[in-house]
Formats: structure tokens, sequence, C-alpha cells
């Protein structure tokens, strides 16, 4: 059977995908450069997000091109690298974004503090990452909404009664 090189029909098949799981060099924050760990709070677009530094400052980050163009997405909760700006103390710009695998790492090596809880987005199908699934806690809107919810509901039930 002849191989398709081209037209309509040759182009379409499945793409093939490749694993991103290459262990890579753990890379650590360099006092040198003003570099600094952090974690995301809040997504603000345009390449941009709020995020909490480990020195106990809040500070507005930017997220570089060569990050948005490999398709690097940063979710709230991630630990990243950031290069602090010598003449804007309340900006920064995202130099490095880790696995959670890799912030697990930092995390034992005691370069991240132990209060930092570290996003647990995990499949509960493995076992070695059952032990680490934290508690997520709501803000104050989503916890009333969800009392509202409950209210309404039970105030439902009670006023229709089956037969």
């Amino acid at each position: 059977m002849p191989v398709k090189k081209g037209g309509k029909k040759g182009k379409k098949g499945k793409k093939v995908k490749v694993d991103n799981e290459i262990e890579r060099e753990l890379e650590f924050k360099s006092i040198e450069d003003n570099q600094e760990y952090a974690q995301v709070t809040k997504l603000l677009g345009n390449c941009r997000c709020t995020v909490f530094c480990i020195d106990g400052m809040e500070r507005l980050a930017h997220i570089r091109g060569t990050m948005t163009k490999k398709k690097q997405w940063i979710k709230i909760g991630d630990i990243i690298l950031v290069s602090l700006r010598e003449f804007e103390q309340s900006k920064c710009d995202v130099i490095y974004l880790y696995t959670l695998k890799e912030a697990r790492r930092l995390k034992n090596l005691g370069e991240l503090p132990e209060n930092i809880k570290i996003n647990e987005n995990i499949d509960l199908t493995e076992k070695e990452d059952e032990e680490d699934i934290g508690v997520d806690i709501l803000e104050e809107d989503e916890l009333e909404e969800e009392i509202k919810k409950e209210k309404f509901k039970n105030e439902f039930d009670s006023n229709f009664k089956f037969i």
C-alpha cells in the first residue's frame, strides 16, 4: 500500500504525544542573580500573575515569552522561580516553572519552607501520591455559597414529601 504524502487526506492522522516525563536537573535559586522561589496566587491575564515570594512579599510577575511559546501553562498554586528586579521591588519575571515532583523535592531538600502548600492536582491512581493529598481551603465567598445551596436543598426537601 502506498504511503500518503500530501493532499487533504494525507494530513489527517493521529498525532503522537510524547510524554515530557524526562528527569530534568533540579534548578536552584541563585542569590547572585537575584532570584527567589514563589507561589502563584492569582492569574491576571496578558502574561501576568500575582505571586507570593518566599521572602514574604506579594509581587506582580511577568511570564516571559519563551515560556508561553513552549506552552508551559502556569496554574494557581504552582511553584516557580522568579528573577527580582533591582529597580522595581514590586515586580519580577518568571524564569522557571517547577513540576509537582520537582516542587516536592525542593521542599524535602529544605529549599522551600514547611508552611507552603504545593498544588495538589494528583490522580488517585498512584499509591505513593495518596499520602500527600492536602485539604482544599475554600474562600469565604465560596463557603457562603455552599452554605446557601445546602440550606436551599434542605428547605426544598422538607417542603416536598414524596408519597
